[in-house]
């Protein structure tokens, strides 16, 4: 045997305990699945959300004491070392996340001048004071009363009478931007006042009076649109009061009926919390009694996402439920064997029920004569199918039982080739939602108000497209491929849009390009594997992040290592054809090297994105499914117990 075999040989894991990994790991991971067959994870995000709930309630003077304590130490725990708060675990001070805790730390009766209301108040002046902050914030500030109205972008509310043709219109922006302004857009007409029963205010968070202040841009232009769009915001501010008030009783009743059709139940509007706010507060300025249904079923819905843990609480985003179960599948299907098979097609069942196939949503605008066959991310959300949750279904559902799931998986197929924008890419909820000038008007000083498509949702959709097309030639597969191929940074990367950030991406990349068949010595696939090795740190693992979405950070770098993004990086190293790479060795041994006594994984670190620069993610179930999944690839690519295999993912 050759020397070089020999040192591979002795880097790589033990079988016995490896084997023994996967199934301890696998049984952790099974021990979570529900009675019904589902998992669902909690969903994290930053400090925003909990301390939004906390002025909602006092928004509607609805309090609720015992709750807010325990929302006051989950904020007071998340203070960092320079005394405001990040969006992600160890980030930077962000203003407008350190206006919203400090505002309801203050509502929560936090004396200004204790220690940590001292420390928050000082970064926050020293970074611009709150008139720093983005438009959200400036809206919830003028709502409480602490801001002029000036301070926000106009959003007249007769945008819902506009014609499709005009430049604007609600049918070009994205669908979580679409739940959020419709409800909001009525706010912003009617004006009204929180009725903030202990007068809180936050005057002190200001370094110039709001009164006094004329220039509310927190943003640099971005682009010479910036410029055009702030000028047309100046005449709306000054037109805004002459519109004749006809026309603004017809636009509010449009928005009422479009969120009374999109109310969704008990999952909420948009089943996101800033949609599901703006729709209570919506109702409450228009007098619609407390006891009406909808404004029950609206309150209870926002009530469900939060997380009571004895002596702490926090608010989720939204919930995963689709998305926690369809991954918790794959990792098993890797896992095989009876049990942990038996497992994954009890929540195959489960995920079967919750096709969508009997409403037409807003994706069909773009799309019209689609028959409606996706996947929701939430329990329920049916206007607002999302294409990467249905290509991960798919996949798994044709891997566990092609024959038993065939005409399920069809229809979601026809669905999914079907919402393929022109240049061959997929966009998570709609088709061509590309109308990038929108993204510089002031009101998106976010920069994500739409939904183009991107690297890593269309890398899901070819993986899965591409298995269903066997050996055939599938256009639409090559055009993804070709897309793809396209959004490959020079350095041999793939951005990653909805996880952090390029190790997501340029896994999800290749676990598509390998599905699709494109031969591991191609040189895409090369300049991948370079990149990933290159960024593997000491102790074996990857990690990276939220900082990477800002021009000159490092990118598939960060402070620590994590399980997730150490597994991303071995699946994509392995879907590359290393298996048997030294790294992928040392990256095995990371994970099994840092398995917790659940058998499982700690992860603290934030390894998703709601938008880049703005909102980042924490699932809790990222630590679970993707170690495990990783693992058992690997020990079924060395160990002789499966062989190479063109896996969707």
């Amino acid at each position: 045997m050759a020397s070089a075999e020999l040192n591979l040989q002795a880097s790589r894991p033990a079988a016995e305990p490896l084997e023994r990994a996967v199934a301890d790991s696998a049984a952790a991971l099974m021990a979570r699945q529900k009675a019904d067959g589902h998992w669902i994870f909690e969903l994290e995000a930053d400090v925003t959300i909990p301390a939004e709930y906390v002025l909602f309630m006092h928004y509607l003077d609805e309090r609720d004491p015992e709750l807010e304590r325990k929302i006051g130490v989950y904020l007071r725990a998340r203070q960092g070392e320079h005394g405001g708060w990040p969006l992600f675990h160890g980030g930077d001070l962000n203003v407008s996340a350190s206006v919203k805790a400090y505002f309801a730390l203050k509502a929560l009766g936090d004396d200004p001048m204790a220690p940590h209301m001292e420390r928050a108040r000082q970064a926050i002046l020293i970074h611009g004071g709150a008139a720093s902050s983005n438009v959200f914030t400036r809206t919830l500030l003028a709502l409480f009363g602490q801001v002029p109205w000036r301070a926000v972008p106009v959003m007249p509310v007769e945008i819902m009478l506009l014609p499709r043709w005009f430049p604007f219109h609600l049918d070009k922006v994205s669908y979580w931007s679409r739940t959020v302004i419709v409800p909001l857009l009525v706010l912003m007409a009617l004006k009204p006042q929180a009725r903030n029963p202990l007068r809180i205010d936050i005057g002190e968070l200001f370094t110039v009076p709001p009164a006094q202040l004329r220039d509310w841009h927190s943003e640099p232009p971005r682009s010479r649109w910036a410029y055009f769009f702030r000028g047309l915001d100046r005449v709306l501010q000054a037109a805004e009061p002459l519109v004749w008030q006809s026309l603004r009783r017809r636009a509010i009743a449009n928005a009422v009926a479009w969120v009374d059709e999109r109310l969704n139940g008990e999952e909420g509007l948009g089943a996101i919390f800033p949609a599901m706010v703006n729709a209570v507060e919506m109702y409450d300025v228009l007098g619609v009694p407390a006891d009406d249904p909808r404004v029950v079923i609206a309150k209870k819905a926002l009530r469900k996402l939060v997380i009571d843990e004895g002596d702490r609480a926090w608010v989720q985003p939204c919930v995963s439920p689709v998305w926690d179960t369809a991954l918790a599948c794959h990792a098993l299907l890797e896992v095989g064997g009876p049990v942990a098979e038996a497992a994954a097609r009890r929540g195959a069942d489960w995920l079967v029920e919750r096709q969508i196939t009997d409403v037409v949503g807003d994706w069909a605008v773009q799309r019209p004569g689609l028959a409606p066959a996706g996947w929701a991310f939430q329990y329920a959300n049916p206007h607002y199918p999302d294409v990467d949750d249905t290509a991960v279904v798919m996949a798994a559902l044709d891997r566990l039982d092609q024959q038993r799931y065939h005409e399920v998986v069809q229809k979601g197929a026809v669905w999914l080739r079907g919402m393929q924008s022109s240049d061959g890419g997929w966009g998570a909820f709609d088709a061509e939602n590309t109308h990038y000038a929108l993204n510089h008007i002031p009101f998106a000083d976010h920069g994500a108000l739409l939904d183009p498509p991107t690297a890593d949702v269309s890398a899901r959709c070819v993986s899965a497209l591409s298995i269903l097309a066997g050996d055939r030639r599938d256009p639409v597969v090559e055009d993804g491929v070709a897309y793809l191929l396209r959004e490959q940074e020079a350095d041999g990367a793939w951005f990653g849009r909805w996880g952090t950030n390029y190790v997501y991406g340029t896994w999800s990349a290749l676990a598509a390009l390998n599905a699709a068949g494109m031969p591991h010595d191609a040189a895409a696939m090369r300049k991948a594997v370079d990149w990933l090795l290159a960024r593997q740190r000491a102790d074996g693992g990857w990690g990276e992040d939220g900082r990477s979405y800002w021009e000159h950070q490092p990118r598939g770098e960060g402070s620590v290592s994590t399980p997730s993004q150490t597994a991303w990086a071995l699946l994509g190293l392995m879907a590359a054809g290393e298996a048997r790479h030294p790294a992928v060795a040392k990256g095995v041994d990371y994970l099994l090297n840092s398995r917790n006594a659940e058998g499982l994984w700690d992860e603290e670190h934030f390894t998703a994105v709601g938008f880049p620069r703005v909102f980042y993610l924490r699932y809790h179930g990222y630590r679970a499914f993707f170690p495990v999944w990783a693992l058992a690839r690997y020990r079924n690519l060395t160990t002789g117990n499966a062989g190479p295999a063109l896996h969707a993912l």
